[in-house]
């Protein structure tokens, strides 16, 4: 897609996850941003090229290997650099999800070089385009979002390994009880009374897997067995807790190998089996 203002690419949404306002991705030819503010936290990462901003009336420059932390009404700009332009991702958060004490630090320190927090950022973004996958973004959010916290304070280290069996055996079993309606971390955090970050960080060491892709191995499990009982695919989806036909054709596919449609074509009389081998 080409516009007549240099923007190309561009994808706007409000995600239904608790703490993110927008998510804005877009490949910014020529246009530069006057001087503004949010009302929100702007963390941005860059995919191609450079930008260069003022932030509390001091100079900054972001590359594609940064990632980049404004903070609520402080205002500051933003220039493309390069000839081909800026492609950049950018999620807008609520102002109550960092500390409002670190908004100084994020001024005079903008920018981590973290190539850690990079990358949970990039597998935030995917989670929050995907309708249907809000525990997982929940739980990445969390995670970025105390690494944020970290480099703000100047704590950054190894991450902590909590181990705490009790609390992630109830977390499991209230995902177990919710695997079709589905439950969010904000409302497992106050079932639990536990912290977000808290709750995914134990249950990811206690199960080898986070909270998000247990809820999905479990509806992927009930899916299977519809479709043994002779459900139709496209009826599946909704009564095994998926979004829609295309994130239970996503899910399966990556957990069996084959799509449902295909899996209940494959499917058997009981008994078939047997009476072809020659078994009782």
């Amino acid at each position: 897609m080409r516009t007549m203002d240099g923007l190309a690419d561009t994808v706007a949404l409000r995600p239904g996850v608790e703490g993110v306002t927008e998510v804005f991705h877009t490949h910014m030819r020529r246009h530069a941003y006057p001087m503004h503010t949010h009302r929100s936290w702007t963390l941005l990462i860059i995919d191609a090229g450079t930008v260069r901003y003022d932030l509390g009336r001091h100079e900054h420059g972001a590359l594609d290997r940064t990632v980049t932390l404004l903070p609520p009404d402080v205002p500051h700009n933003g220039t493309p650099m390069t000839e081909q332009g800026l492609r950049k991702r950018v999620l807008y958060l609520e102002p109550e999800q960092i500390d409002p004490g670190l908004v100084g630090r994020s001024v005079d320190h903008p920018m981590f070089d973290d190539l850690l927090l990079r990358n949970r950022i990039h597998l935030l973004h995917g989670a929050l385009l995907r309708p249907g996958d809000e525990l997982e973004a929940e739980s990445r959010l969390a995670l970025v979002r105390e690494r944020l916290r970290l480099h703000l304070a100047d704590s950054v280290g190894p991450a902590p390994r909590p181990d705490d069996p009790g609390l992630a055996d109830a977390l499991r079993d209230l995902l177990d009880a919710r695997t079709v309606p589905g439950l969010t971390l904000a409302e497992a955090s106050a079932s639990l009374y536990a912290h977000p970050t808290h709750l995914a960080r134990v249950f990811t060491r206690r199960f080898g897997m986070p909270p998000h892709r247990y809820l999905v191995g479990r509806r992927v499990d009930l899916a299977r067995r519809l479709l043994l009982d002779g459900m139709a695919p496209k009826d599946v989806a909704a009564t095994a807790g998926f979004h829609d036909q295309a994130h239970l054709n996503r899910h399966f596919t990556r957990v069996l190998g084959l799509p449902p449609g295909r899996y209940a074509r494959a499917r058997r009389p009981s008994g078939t089996l047997s009476r072809a081998s020659g078994r009782p």
